[in-house]
């Protein structure tokens, strides 16, 4: 007989799960227990849950496979609740554990219960309470399932303690072999049918082709084709985008250069379209035909009604329209037009040299300072659309950023779970400074775990997002500014080690001391968005019209 604890932890090893990422409580006891002795996972201690989350959620972004964390009851589980929902929307693979007090009978009456599997409901794929040890195995295997298939996504499981306490001669159940279903060919021959027949398509590159399989085959396919384009903000970096036929990234809803490339088509092939993003286009009848390639049929709805489907498998179904399509002599000669448009507009502004420092010039540094590989991790803020507009991505899954729940306080602890990932690889966590502060604490992990990691903060001394909408709709600049502690003595404090832009000049060397370091090296920049109202609401919009 095994005590359940144990087996929770062999099912979790059978998974393949490296890491275990949270903070315990006495109801999680018997669990950590267990999870002591275990010679392949790690336990990664934070000091809130909601770090713990995002840095599980983002694990499971990177290796496709679910990230586990763990809380207690009560405070603990609903300090999971945003994270929950960062991987829900997001498509990020994660399994969270919580604790409850026994469920055979009462311990305090009702003191920290809340319903934690029926909170959870809403922002997961699979929310379950293990009321039996000899059920483990099962549902187990089901969380990983459900977290790790397409869409990905959050699952819980909630072990109560006398549960975890229990003797059962359940053993683990093996991850079985699965392959998703390709796509129809019928369906694919009349997608190439009306691509062949278009003057100017254009592929727009979603949250769902942010699949390795994927990335490749949506290269040989434009390769192949020559047809340019576009990516949403999650599907950023799918392809290189130094590549000559990108069209840029939609990082703004509408009147950008890269919408007045979308006018210019007449079929849309939209590849891993998902509606947590806001759209790049919105049909209407009679307007370009669009072709949906996804795992799963289209969500309609007034402005989403796509007259093709193929679905199935996305690298597969690429890989069958390019096997059968024949390149025809599309005119393309607009779209790319508007991107060169864009460039021109981007480059002229980033020899700023002001302090504080001007965006632009910024996001330039920060291109020229990152290899190839590293990987930026965006926390939410205004600097997010600067960087998913200006910054050229190489490589699938070196922009984290979050389009899809768009909370802050998730760049810190997605960069610390990228630099576990890829200790090899140069990361850097890019943070406003409001949404810094709201998991800032998770410094004390990350020197801790010894992580080598650089932390820049966009100084702003307030919520510069919604000061930017607020410009934007004609109300007075009220409400939103605050105070900041010194950023370089609280990285210090904790034993890292901190910086202090006071000049523009000084920024590139910075960038690349920091980087080349050991350890986390923590950068207060001042940022200048005093033109972001006039630059992004104002002046694109009319130069885009103009095209």
């Amino acid at each position: 007989m095994t005590k359940a604890s144990d087996l929770m932890v062999q099912c979790l090893e059978r998974e393949g799960c490296e890491y275990v990422f949270g903070v315990p409580g006495e109801e999680n006891l018997d669990f950590l227990d267990s999870l002591s002795r275990s010679t392949q996972i790690r336990l990664i201690l934070t000091r809130h849950e909601q770090g713990a989350g995002f840095m599980a959620a983002t694990y499971g972004r990177h290796t496709g496979k679910a990230g586990v964390c763990l809380a207690t009851l009560g405070p603990g589980a609903t300090n999971f609740v945003t994270a929950a929902a960062y991987a829900f929307l997001g498509g990020m693979p994660m399994l969270m554990i919580t604790g409850q007090k026994p469920i055979k009978r009462s311990k305090q009456g009702r003191f920290q219960i809340l319903d934690v599997v029926d909170m959870m409901r809403p922002i997961t794929k699979y929310t379950h309470q293990l009321a039996s040890a000899d059920n483990i195995p099962a549902r187990v295997r089901e969380a990983f399932r459900l977290a790790q298939e397409e869409k990905p996504g959050a699952t819980h499981l909630e072990l109560p303690e006398d549960i975890a306490h229990d003797p059962t001669d359940a053993v683990p159940i093996a991850p079985s072999y699965v392959r998703r279903p390709n796509a129809d060919g019928k369906a694919v021959r009349e997608a190439v049918r009306h691509i062949e027949a278009a003057r100017s398509p254009v592929l727009v590159i979603g949250a769902g082709a942010n699949r390795t399989m994927t990335s490749r085959m949506l290269g040989e396919l434009i390769d192949k084709t020559g047809i340019p384009f576009l990516t949403t903000q999650l599907g950023k970096g799918v392809i290189d985008e130094r590549h000559p036929k990108f069209l840029g990234c939609a990082a703004l809803s509408a009147g950008d250069f890269v919408h007045a490339a979308i006018r210019r088509a007449d079929v849309i092939i939209n590849v891993g379209h998902d509606v947590i993003e806001k759209p790049p286009f919105f049909m209407a009848e009679g307007g370009a035909t669009v072709i949906h390639v996804s795992t799963k049929s289209a969500e309609v709805d007034p402005v989403y009604f796509p007259q093709v489907e193929v679905v199935g498998d996305i690298a597969n179904a690429i890989w069958q329209i390019k096997e059968a399509i024949t390149p025809q002599p599309w005119g393309c000669e607009a779209m790319l037009a508007a991107r060169a448009a864009e460039v021109a507009h981007r480059d002229a502004a980033i020899g700023d040299m002001r302090c504080p420092i001007y965006p632009q010039y910024l996001v330039s540094e920060v291109r020229k300072a990152m290899p190839e590989d590293g990987i930026i991790a965006l926390d939410n803020g205004v600097y997010k659309i600067w960087f998913a507009r200006n910054y050229v991505a190489y490589r699938p899954n070196t922009v984290l950023l979050d389009n899809a729940l768009a909370t802050m306080g998730a760049g810190l602890p997605s960069a610390m779970a990228s630099a576990m990932v890829y200790p090899d690889r140069k990361v850097m966590a890019i943070c406003g400074d409001g949404g810094f502060m709201m998991n800032s604490q998770e410094l004390e992990t990350a020197v801790r775990l010894g992580l080598n990691l650089t932390v820049l903060i966009l100084n702003d001394n307030s919520y510069g997002m919604i000061r930017w909408k607020q410009a934007n709709m004609g109300f007075a600049d009220w409400g939103l500014s605050y105070g900041n502690p010194d950023f370089v003595k609280y990285a210090e404090s904790y034993g890292a080690t901190g910086h202090l832009v006071t000049s523009a000049e000084m920024l590139p060397g910075l960038l690349a001391s920091c980087l080349a370091a050991k350890g986390v090296q923590l950068i207060d920049c001042p940022i200048d968005y005093s033109d972001n109202d006039r630059i992004l609401n104002k002046e694109i919009k009319e130069l885009s019209a103009a095209l």
